[in-house]
């Protein structure tokens, strides 16, 4: 008798210790998963690069323009060690157009256009749709500031000139606490003229 409740209390051991290690799993990857759907959201925001002259409705690029362009690719294509750039949005113009493209043909990712009237509505969706990932925005002049205004992020972006190709703004929206901004500079720097 005394070998039969000693192999149950063997048992009854084992089934707690299973059971202990099935709670804790499924603890472990709750937060894991909880940790992971609140990560980070990064966006990018660059102005488009040099435009050219003509044709004046809807420019292309400069040969300026286009050896930004190379910098710039250069600069985000490798943005993450891990997994770069994840989504890629701009408007429909010709000169933002080309501003990305070398970007998602390196990446691989199709370039999402948008209405660069309705910068909320971009926002919205790339805010539902890209949680916790790196997302590149090419705009223009008068609606970088307004887009980063718009997250929470900074107010304080100054204008951006008319011939001011050079920044690159990072916005970190995290989870919980406060939103981030980062300005960094890319090729060729503006110099404002003295005359102005």
């Amino acid at each position: 008798m005394r070998p039969t409740t000693e192999q149950e209390r063997k048992r009854r051991r084992r089934r707690r210790r299973t059971i202990v290690i099935v709670i804790y799993t499924a603890i472990a990857v709750g937060l894991a998963w909880f940790f992971e759907s609140q990560a980070t959201t990064t966006i990018i925001f660059v102005r488009h690069a040099e435009r050219a002259s003509v044709p004046a409705d809807d420019p292309g690029l400069s040969e300026a323009g286009k050896q930004r362009v190379a910098e710039l690719t250069r600069q985000l294509k490798d943005a993450d060690v891990v997994a770069g750039i994840d989504a890629i949005y701009s408007t429909p113009f010709r000169r933002t157009q080309e501003t990305v493209q070398p970007i998602a043909d390196a990446l691989d990712l199709p370039i999402n256009t948008y209405d660069p009237s309705d910068t909320e509505a971009v926002l919205e969706r790339i805010l539902k749709a890209h949680k916790g990932k790196i997302i590149l925005v090419v705009a223009h002049s008068d609606t970088v500031p307004v887009l980063i205004a718009n997250l929470g992020a900074s107010k304080k972006v100054p204008p951006i000139h008319e011939d001011e190709y050079d920044n690159i703004y990072i916005i970190s929206i995290p989870w919980f606490g406060k939103t981030k901004t980062i300005r960094l500079r890319f090729g060729e720097p503006f110099v404002p003229r003295l005359d102005e």
